[in-house]
């Protein structure tokens, strides 16, 4: 296994009790909002395994809301992240479900403003790390640890090709791809990990590509 750095094995620098019921939700909770692009004005959390049985207790309500709101996992506002949601008009609720789910840290986050919604599921799989699973509907795996890019496009013949020739033109270096899809010919999603940041330019000139519909980044 190839460690990025010695954080990688000791785990993350981080306000709370737990490494992956605390940064493992903050990381979720960032990455969410970083997908969603624009502020959230409401969040619904549904809490599945260790992570219903416990999320009060190991600060998983707080460290969500704090993620959301975009504090990494060693912001010291983290743990008065109730108070800042209420102050930027964020209302959120916490749900806690009996399905029994692959993994048992698993949280689904359902969030919207004005005429924009966005459902993720995603995992804490310990040491502050995380999985995407799911992203309105399409099953996926994104680590979220990585600087990342998500495109939505039209299931065409050429799609692909045209995005990961475009990195190359800015010689960015794909690390993990993926694409999921629904329905043949119909609405698709490329999942890509990279080494390095994505520049705002990179993002619309891909954007500008022939059946791309949505561009968004994740990055560190």
């Amino acid at each position: 296994m190839k460690y990025r750095s010695v954080f990688d094995i000791i785990g993350p620098i981080m306000v709370g009790p737990s490494s992956s019921h605390t940064a493992g939700a903050a990381r979720i909770g960032l990455v969410a909002r970083q997908l969603f692009q624009i502020e959230p004005e409401w969040a619904a959390f549904h809490l599945y395994g260790s992570f219903a049985k416990t999320y009060q207790g190991h600060g998983t309500d707080v460290a969500l809301v704090g993620g959301l709101l975009g504090f990494d996992t060693h912001d010291h506002r983290m743990t008065q992240s109730f108070d800042f949601a209420k102050e930027r008009g964020l209302t959120y609720s916490f749900h806690e479900e009996e399905a029994q789910m692959d993994h048992p840290n698993t949280v689904k986050i359902r969030l919207g403003a004005e005429d924009e919604e966005m459902e993720l599921v995603g995992i804490s799989i310990g040491g502050g790390k995380v999985e995407v699973k799911e992203l309105n509907g399409f099953e996926l795996r994104l680590s979220g640890n990585h600087p990342a890019i998500l495109v939505v496009h039209n299931d065409r013949y050429g799609a692909i090709a045209s995005v990961s020739t475009k990195l190359a033109e800015y010689e960015i270096n794909i690390g993990h791809m993926e694409v999921s899809r629904k329905e043949q010919g119909k609405e698709a999603l490329m999942v890509i990990e990279v080494d390095q940041n994505i520049s705002e330019t990179t993002l619309m000139d891909i954007a500008k590509l022939d059946n791309i519909s949505k561009v968004t980044k994740i990055h560190e």
